[in-house]
């Protein structure tokens, strides 16, 4: 369903470029699936950011998917002291679990956020009447509609717990940053796991070996909608810092 919602994120030369997808052993975690993306994202950037990035800016993304455990990182090349790190844990329960993460920042101070897949408010341009969990339900399985108080009465029930770190080392902006930041992340997370619930009679009776023919198909799909922008672009756009700087004293 991550493939499914990039490829609907992503247009005119925007969105989430699959550059690896496969196979992956650990020897702590044992076997798993990695896969590296480049998530072009300038539109949605709020515009003091617009103002000093390049048009052609994109976030790298690298998964290590061992569930009920995966590791996420997101680093950009144009901004090097910048980085989202994100551990998730899956559990069968409510958000009961209170020390799932067991890390050297555990004495840090956190914010603790419960996401609500059904009643809290998603960006209006994200907003889907089928996608809706207060009157979705699903064909094949019965599970919803979610009514108030749904995490106290639905069985089965699971949580993703997400443990999600970010820093901007940059003076004068790294507060800005890290709050818009953790804002974007806590939006995506929520779309994300309501597409995911409400997608089940998509994914409910798929193989592993169907979903990764299915991956593949979308990857191909996305790639096509995202590079073939682009590449019109690629040889007219500043890339770093420097270059931006020449511009500006260049307009001035």
């Amino acid at each position: 369903m991550i493939s499914k919602h990039s490829h609907e994120q992503s247009d005119r030369g925007e969105g989430v470029e699959v550059v690896q997808n496969e196979p992956f052993e650990d020897p702590n975690h044992g076997q798993g699936q990695f896969t590296e993306k480049r998530v072009y994202l300038n539109s949605k950037l709020p515009s003091w950011a617009r103002a000093v990035v390049p048009k052609i800016f994109y976030v790298t993304e690298k998964a290590w998917n061992y569930y009920p455990y995966t590791i996420t990182e997101y680093t950009c090349s144009f901004l090097p002291k910048f980085s989202i790190h994100i551990e998730t844990k899956y559990e069968d329960n409510k958000g009961s679990n209170d020390n799932i993460f067991e890390t050297e920042l555990k004495d840090q101070e956190r914010e603790v956020c419960f996401v609500d897949i059904a009643y809290d408010e998603i960006p209006e341009r994200y907003y889907k009447e089928s996608e809706d969990l207060r009157y979705f339900k699903s064909e094949k399985t019965s599970r919803g509609v979610l009514q108030e108080g749904w995490r106290d009465t639905q069985e089965p029930i699971m949580c993703s717990y997400k443990l999600v770190t970010v820093k901007f080392e940059v003076w004068g902006l790294q507060t800005r940053v890290e709050q818009f930041v953790h804002k974007v992340v806590r939006d995506v997370l929520l779309l994300g796991h309501r597409q995911a619930f409400a997608w089940v009679d998509e994914w409910i009776d798929m193989t592993l070996d169907d979903v990764r023919d299915y991956e593949r198909k979308m990857h191909e799909k996305t790639n096509i909608k995202v590079c073939d922008e682009q590449t019109d672009h690629s040889t007219t756009t500043p890339t770093s810092l420097d270059d931006i700087e020449i511009h500006d004293k260049a307009r001035t």
